[in-house]
């Protein structure tokens, strides 16, 4: 049962933590938080991007 809740939500779950340590980083830091921000929503879009515009397999 663990294996398939993971296999469902943990990407999407670590997606969600990711942003949201990105978004409160841009909000509560200054210089080393501002790069983590960058890096953590850099890489959502990054992601999003690659699996969007990867060929889907059939």
């Amino acid at each position: 049962m663990k294996n398939v809740f993971l296999r469902l939500w943990g990407m999407p779950i670590l997606l969600g933590i990711l942003s949201a340590i990105g978004l409160i980083s841009a909000l509560v830091a200054d210089g080393v938080g501002d790069m983590l921000s960058w890096l953590t929503l850099g890489l959502l879009v990054v992601l999003m991007a690659w699996y969007w515009i990867r060929p889907v397999r059939r």
